[in-house]
């Protein structure tokens, strides 16, 4: 059993995408090659910065987008403006609407559950990957990041959760020797509801205690077991944020049983 987590005062999350996602994950070490990458571009930053504010519940499902204010905001031109929109709508996270304009999407179940099938596939599959990956400091620094999760739930503090949150999830994620599957994973979060998750107040013991089974799997070196926690994670999430979408019990549409 995993070890009991503390008491915690705010819903909780298995991962939300913090500010600046971008800083904080953490990277593999790059070659001097890659180490010339373009720096993001207005369109990119102006797309981060939407996407971490409709995760964090700043921009709320439904609400309209104002492009000559998103200008203003950023100091920038419509153009840049425009092509961030167009590349959020272009993965779901907006809805262009004729005569109306752009709007936060709703939270769709069918489209959230398509996402969660997808993170079962890799997650747990880059997590047994990273088992044999990890330095003693790598595991070090995600018990700090587990217990910082936990004080700044205590606290109420959201930011600093949903950041330490989602730096303790792609600590594993960079060592998993495959810096495409990582990336691919950081494109599924961005399609997932977080906002809609962290209302989930009955989540948050449940989620300390997931983190701490992944946490003690990974300290082990045991690779499957680290699989096997990551999983449980990810259905136990994706079936209480079922239960909030759809008002009812939903089954597990992991289970090749279930439609």
């Amino acid at each position: 059993m995993p070890p009991q987590s503390r008491r915690t005062k705010t819903g909780t999350t298995d991962g939300v995408a913090p500010k600046g996602v971008a800083r904080t994950v953490p990277k593999p070490a790059k070659s001097a090659a890659k180490s010339s990458a373009k720096a993001p571009t207005k369109r990119d930053r102006i797309a981060t910065e939407l996407r971490r504010m409709i995760s964090e519940g700043e921009l709320p499902r439904g609400s309209r987008i104002q492009q000559d204010v998103l200008a203003a905001m950023f100091d920038t031109s419509i153009t840049p403006v425009r092509e961030a929109l167009r590349l959020l709508e272009a993965e779901g996270v907006l809805v262009g609407e004729p005569h109306k304009g752009v709007r936060v999407a709703d939270a769709d179940y069918e489209q959230v559950k398509t996402v969660y099938l997808l993170r079962r596939l890799v997650e747990p599959y880059a997590m047994q990957r990273a088992a044999r990956r990890l330095s003693p400091l790598d595991i070090d620094l995600a018990e700090r990041l587990v217990t910082d999760m936990e004080q700044a739930a205590e606290e109420g503090d959201r930011a600093r959760l949903n950041a330490a949150n989602y730096q303790f999830h792609f600590l594993f994620y960079a060592k998993c020797g495959n810096e495409g599957l990582a990336a691919e994973i950081e494109q599924l979060w961005q399609k997932f509801p977080w906002d809609v998750l962290q209302v989930l107040h009955d989540r948050a013991d449940e989620t300390s205690n997931e983190h701490r089974s992944m946490l003690a799997a990974a300290r082990l070196g045991d690779g499957d077991a680290l699989a096997k926690a990551t999983e449980w994670h990810l259905s136990r999430s994706f079936l209480a944020l079922g239960r909030h979408l759809t008002g009812r019990a939903v089954a597990d549409p992991f289970d090749v049983d279930n439609d």
